[in-house]
């Protein structure tokens, strides 16, 4: 084989040869050109075929180890992703878990929170209601005590016996904490009109820093015309002033189903000056309060009073020059009256003249106008539209 591949490679060089030898059998034999060319085409399509199954052999082997390299390659990716991945996951799920365990601890605590404070809203709101059931027990007590009171009693009774009640207050609560306070009827008519009681406080120095007027109004549950409070500020307010106290107070039975009223103090300063409204159950708080507040203003009061003193003597001054003032301002008054009527005989000159001088002016213009049309006759102007006498003007020139 080797030799005939040997031949088919330089066949110019064995076309001259005669015999041909095997190297197998070693018998001799004779190829024409037609053998040979035989022998070509076999050995070319053997060994073709022979190259082309070694090439596409190496060439599958090739692509198996490329493909086997390339999996290979894949697989290190994947696997390396993977790897990755679940370490992502793995990280992921011990963040989710430490979230939930943080989530989980602050519902918890949340929890715990919310019930610590509801149940102190709870004890407040228990105590809360402990203290008003308290209060509104109390209060329904003393409205029954009045009502029971009003109605064994008249109208006049009623008024009287709350009168008579605030009296008491007074002299058993605040009598012996303020000895030397004033809280009387008042008794002295004005106009006309009286308050009920009056109120008033002294310091140690004779300073008075705190007065008050007080109006009782009461009345039966009977009664057919029932009242408003309303109804007796505006007179409360005159006797205040009349009284010249500063502050002034409505101690009321009336409009028993008000919430305003049943709530407590009651402070009318938008409509009236100082002035407050109240329960008889507020008398002794509204006084005590008013004290308190007053008392802070009383180094102005003394300094208010220590002013007045001083400006006795500059108020006699201040009356003689009023006085010298009215006097000077008469005689004033008398001369200038003269001198308004020198100034009215003036105008009244002063007018007259110019009425004259309006006359003259007036002369003028139509002395002006009478030249002006003076000028404009002419013998031209004259003959327009009378031929005639332009003929006889013609005529003399």
């Amino acid at each position: 084989m080797f030799a005939i591949f040997f031949v088919l490679l330089q066949p110019q060089k064995f076309l001259r040869m005669k015999e041909l030898k095997c190297p197998k059998c070693g018998s001799t034999f004779t190829v024409d050109e037609a053998d040979y060319a035989l022998l070509l085409n076999q050995v070319k399509n053997a060994e073709f075929e022979q190259e082309l199954s070694r090439r596409i052999h190496e060439l599958e082997q090739n692509q198996k180890m490329a493909v086997s390299v390339q999996l290979s390659e894949v697989r290190s990716q994947s696997q390396a992703k993977e790897s990755q991945l679940q370490s992502q996951i793995q990280s992921l799920q011990a963040q989710i878990q430490q979230a939930e365990q943080a989530k989980q601890l602050a519902v918890a605590e949340v929890r715990q929170k919310a019930t610590e404070s509801y149940m102190k809203v709870q004890q407040e709101l228990a105590q809360e209601k402990t203290k008003w059931e308290e209060q509104l027990k109390a209060a329904q007590e003393q409205v029954a005590y009045y009502k029971e009171m009003k109605l064994r009693m008249s109208t006049k009774m009623v008024g009287e016996t709350l009168e008579i009640h605030c009296s008491t207050l007074f002299n058993q609560l605040l009598r012996p904490l303020m000895p030397n306070a004033y809280f009387e009827k008042d008794n002295e008519v004005v106009e006309g009109t009286k308050g009920d009681f009056v109120f008033r406080d002294k310091s140690e120095d004779g300073v008075e820093y705190v007065s008050i007027m007080f109006e009782m109004k009461n009345e039966n549950d009977e009664t057919a015309t029932k009242h408003k409070n309303e109804d007796f500020l505006a007179k409360l307010d005159s006797d205040r002033r009349k009284k010249n106290c500063e502050y002034a107070v409505l101690v009321s039975m009336l409009e028993p189903e008000s919430e305003l009223y049943n709530g407590g103090i009651v402070d009318m300063s938008h409509r009236y000056e100082k002035m407050y409204v109240i329960r008889p159950q507020f008398f002794i708080p509204l006084i005590t309060l008013l004290c308190q507040t007053s008392k802070k203003s009383l180094d102005a009061k003394r300094e208010l009073a220590l002013v007045k003193a001083q400006q006795v003597d500059v108020t006699n001054f201040e009356e003689k020059l009023t006085t010298f003032k009215d006097a000077f301002a008469r005689n004033v008054r008398l001369a200038n009256e003269r001198f308004a009527d020198a100034i009215d005989e003036i105008d009244k000159t002063i007018a007259h003249l110019t009425k004259v001088r309006e006359n003259l002016v007036k002369s003028g213009d139509n002395l002006n106008q009478a030249d002006k049309k003076l000028q404009d006759v002419t013998v031209k102007r004259l003959t327009y539209g009378n031929p005639t006498m332009k003929a006889m003007f013609d005529k003399a020139k």
